[in-house]
């Protein structure tokens, strides 16, 4: 692939099909199909051994979980009430905490599916025809770029990775990982401007820098690449989704206004390569000689449409996610809370029943309508 005539760029300015000279130029793969997507195959070493060695700790993680989880219930059967602690996990530490993903011992099925898919999308993103194309075709690369910076990161956070890695620690490597992420570093990396910034701003710099440049015309630029955005946008989604462990933890309702941000700039981006009148990388694919498919201009414009729609449609799964972690914490916030005042009202009839007095009525349980003089006629109570 990098291997091209200087030569052929000159009769390639107009469209993607030039003369003899560039035919002769060109040495990529064909004419890309539809079919290429499942058919053509290509090797991404360094991406395809991470994931491998991710998904083997991954499900021995969730096995030893399973295990401790196992061996704690047959202890507190024995105990038999022992008031011993039932969740044994690390204190936690913002977000959903260690255990969260357990299930109460049990790791959730959900979340193994979810860091699995995501590592199987990576792969496919960069072994598949996508990642055969990549630096062939704008079009192919933006897709790409959506695929690896939003998607393999929102599976990938929604796998939980890090509450694992805590509850299936050692204690003491537990209590190390726990101040890691009290750190004033992990505090400042999960502000929402921060992960946030960490989101929208690569895109920008990746088209408006030499860094483009360098991800399609080397073999190591576009490995750093493939890497870099999937760091980039677990950076994003770990503190916005609040499932793992967060160093700063902060409403949810600020992660969907940061959303409508993100449908913005991704518009922006997308306007600006559709009508911006600058062709990215335009001496690479120029050198390429490809005498097949679309111009470059049409191939860039394709491309910022690409960018445009996808960036737009793939936010919705993260929505989905994030309204569905707001609807389960809030439920868990009321299930504590409504679990304290029971204790509380069963501690206060322990006493009054130790001390001969009568129980007082567990008046703070209702309603707070029924008990106001405006509206208590309204139910009958007036």
């Amino acid at each position: 692939m990098d291997a091209v005539v200087d030569g052929a760029a000159g009769g390639l300015a107009g469209g993607p099909v030039g003369g003899p000279a560039s035919v002769l130029a060109y040495s990529g793969p064909p004419p890309w199909r539809w079919s290429d997507l499942a058919t053509s195959w290509t090797v991404e070493p360094l991406v395809l051994a991470l994931s491998v060695l991710l998904a083997v700790w991954y499900l021995a993680a969730v096995r030893r979980v399973g295990r401790v989880a196992g061996a704690r219930a047959a202890g507190e059967r024995a105990a038999a009430g022992d008031g011993g602690d039932r969740g044994g996990g690390a204190p936690r530490v913002g977000g959903g905490g260690p255990g969260a993903g357990s299930g109460g011992g049990r790791w959730q099925p959900t979340r193994t599916a979810a860091f699995l898919g995501g590592l199987l999308l990576w792969i496919w993103c960069t072994c598949s025809g996508l990642g055969v194309y990549d630096r062939i075709l704008f079009t192919d690369r933006a897709v790409q770029v959506v695929l690896l910076l939003m998607v393999v990161p929102l599976l990938l956070a929604l796998g939980a990775p890090v509450s694992l890695l805590v509850e299936s620690a050692p204690a003491a490597r537990r209590e190390r990982l726990l101040r890691a992420l009290r750190s004033r570093p992990s505090k400042v990396l999960m502000f929402p401007a921060v992960s946030t910034a960490l989101l929208m701003a690569p895109p920008w710099l990746l088209y408006f820098t030499p860094w483009y440049e360098w991800s399609v015309s080397s073999g190591l630029g576009n490995t750093v690449l493939h890497l870099a955005l999937v760091l980039l946008g677990l950076a994003y989604f770990w503190p916005r989704l609040q499932i793992d462990p967060v160093g700063h933890e902060y409403p949810h309702l600020v992660g969907l206004f940061i959303t409508f941000a993100e449908v913005i700039f991704d518009a922006g981006l997308g306007i600006v390569l559709i009508y911006g009148g600058h062709l990215v990388a335009e001496h690479h694919y120029l050198a390429l000689g490809r005498p097949w498919g679309p111009s470059l201009a049409q191939d860039q414009t394709w491309g910022g449409n690409a960018f445009w729609v996808l960036g737009d449609l793939v936010g919705l799964p993260f929505l989905a996610a994030l309204v569905r972690r707001m609807v389960v914490q809030g439920r868990e916030e009321i299930e504590a809370v409504d679990a304290e005042l029971d204790a509380r009202f069963a501690a206060a009839a322990e006493r009054a029943r130790a001390a001969g007095q009568p129980e007082e009525e567990e008046t703070g349980m209702r309603p707070w309508w029924l008990d106001d003089p405006n509206l208590r006629h309204r139910y009958g109570r007036g």
